[in-house]
C-alpha cells in the first residue's frame, strides 16, 4: 500500500470521547534526592564575558579642551531647584546628531562615576543628556549630599577620545 492509496479517516469531534483516567490511577515517580547527582561543572570551564565593543569609532577630543561646572561650587549648600551652569573651553557646543569638528554636547553625571568610554552614554536619572546644546539646567535633587560631574559627548553621545570630564563636585541640598 502506498501513501497515495490512503484516504483521510472520516472522524468527527462528536465521535471522540475523553480518556477515562482519574488522578487516583496515577502513581508518583519513585525518585529520591539521593538518586540525583549534582552536575559536574568546574569554574575553569567558564570563559569570561567579552567586553562590548563600540559600534562606531570615538571622536577625537579637541586638543586642550576642558569641561567644567561654573556653578554651584564644590561644597555648596543649595536648595531646589538647583541651578547648574556648564562650561567648556577649547571646544564648541553642537546639538546631538550634528557632526561638527571639535564639538559635542553636555551630559551631567549625578551621583555616579563615568560610564564606559566606548559606548553611548546611558540615559537615566544618573546620566542626564543635554542634546539640544544647553549650557545650564535647573534640577531637583533629594535633600542630602550629591555629586555632579559633566561629560562631553560627541554627536552620537559617545565620550570623546580622551574623555572630556569636569572635576566632580559635591553639593548638599537643604530644604
Amino acid at each position: 500500500m502506498e501513501a497515495t492509496d490512503l484516504e483521510p479517516a472520516a472522524v468527527e469531534a462528536t465521535d471522540l470521547e475523553p480518556a477515562a483516567v482519574e488522578a487516583t490511577d496515577l502513581e508518583p515517580a519513585a525518585v529520591e534526592a539521593t538518586d540525583l547527582e549534582p552536575a559536574a561543572v568546574e569554574a575553569t570551564e567558564l570563559e569570561p564575558a567579552a567586553e562590548p565593543e563600540a559600534a562606531l569609532p570615538r571622536t577625537p577630543a579637541p586638543e586642550g579642551a576642558t569641561v567644567y561646572i561654573i556653578a554651584p561650587a564644590d561644597g555648596d549648600e543649595v536648595t531646589n531647584p538647583v541651578n547648574v551652569l556648564f562650561g567648556l573651553s577649547g571646544g564648541g557646543i553642537a546639538p546631538a546628531g550634528v557632526e561638527f569638528a571639535g564639538s559635542g554636547h553636555h551630559h551631567m553625571l549625578v551621583d555616579t562615576g563615568a560610564p564606559a568610554e566606548n559606548l553611548p552614554i546611558p540615559t537615566d536619572a544618573n546620566h542626564v543628556h543635554f542634546g539640544l546644546g544647553q549650557t545650564e539646567t535647573m534640577v531637583d535633587l533629594a535633600p542630602g549630599e550629591h555629586t555632579l560631574q559633566l561629560l562631553l559627548g560627541d554627536y552620537l553621545h559617545i565620550p570623546h577620545d580622551p574623555p572630556l570630564l569636569s572635576e566632580r563636585i559635591a553639593v548638599t541640598v537643604v530644604e
